[in-house]
């Protein structure tokens, strides 16, 4: 089996030859624009791993692998609107770069793109991956807008989030397993098995996010951390403080997030405190935890043969222990 290196590599290069060069230029340059910027490629690898764990030829899964990723970065190109985000990977966000109408239009010719791509395979093949595909794509849409709701909402659960993330961002991890499952001819419990390993790597690729967003490294992730407690996010670790602190804790919690600080610093160490001595921090690590471990025997129940296994297990480890 190639490394995962390798995988990313090929990856790579399908994509840099697939890219639209087709006209009116505003409209596919800002789509070129987005998928070249980066990002770990996690979805589209994964396709590939499933297409060969499961005896298919991998190099057949590239053009699903590249519908995954297309649609991924549909949905980065309007949350960025909806969020009103300047940024994206350190870079400007297409909207910013052009113009909001431009945005939403190059992000409406993604989402079409990404069918025309599942469309490429037999036809059965083709209607077994559009099917499960929009019923994803439904639920991302479905954790968008439970995402917009909840600064809205006065008492948000940490089981509300739990099912936000779920739809946000797991559900497509466990959509890029699938579709490769689905083009090796994978069997149906083979199928559910594999896209319930990708929701709870998701689950646990997110719960990472939120961690690292206020206890990473500011030169490892290459951006300011405490982000989310500037904008007095509703992640987990905002919630179970908000849940498990003393009424003392809780009061002065509820203080720093009706508070607009001149200096971010002071609010960003004094909530990370607060997360400590509340047990979130520890909460947030045991769930992490959690999800990694019942991965893994998911995993180990699939029956692979120890060079699969191993593969899986590895970028399973890199995904939920990066500290970037």
């Amino acid at each position: 089996m190639p490394s995962i290196q390798e995988y990313q590599n090929l990856f790579l290069e399908y994509l840099e030859s697939s890219l639209p060069n087709e006209s009116p230029e505003n409209l596919y340059e800002p789509a070129r624009y987005i998928l070249k910027l980066g990002g770990k490629r996690i979805r589209p690898i994964l396709t590939l791993i499933s297409t060969e764990i499961f005896n298919g030829k991998y190099k057949e899964a590239l053009p699903a692998a590249l519908a995954i990723e297309v649609f991924h970065n549909f949905s980065l190109v309007h949350d960025d609107i909806m969020d009103k985000a300047p940024l994206r990977r350190g870079k400007e966000t297409v909207h910013e770069k052009w113009n909001i109408n431009t945005a939403i239009l190059s992000g409406d010719v993604m989402l079409i793109w990404s069918y025309e791509l599942l469309q490429m395979y037999p036809p059965q093949i083709s209607y077994s991956l559009i099917q499960m595909f929009s019923k994803i794509a439904r639920k991302v849409c479905e954790g968008q807008q439970l995402d917009m709701d909840f600064p809205n909402q006065e008492n948000v659960t940490i089981d509300q989030y739990m099912g936000m993330i779920e739809n946000k961002t797991a559900v497509l991890i466990g959509c890029a397993l699938c579709v490769g499952a689905i083009i090796s001819k994978a069997n149906e419990n083979q199928i559910f098995e594999i896209y319930n390993i990708g929701l709870e790597l998701g689950l646990a690729f997110q719960l990472q996010d939120d961690y690292l967003d206020v206890f990473g490294d500011t030169n490892k992730l290459g951006k300011l951390i405490g982000g989310d407690i500037i904008e007095n996010k509703k992640t987990f670790l905002h919630l179970y403080a908000i849940e498990n602190s003393s009424q003392k804790l809780k009061n002065e919690f509820i203080d720093w997030i009706k508070s607009s600080p001149i200096k971010p610093k002071e609010k960003i160490l004094a909530v990370t405190s607060i997360y400590r001595s509340s047990g979130a921090e520890k909460a947030i690590k045991d769930k992490i935890e959690y999800f990694s471990k019942s991965v893994i025997l998911k995993i180990d129940n699939l029956g692979l043969d120890s060079s699969k296994k191993e593969l899986l297990h590895g970028f399973v480890n890199k995904l939920v222990n990066r500290d970037f």
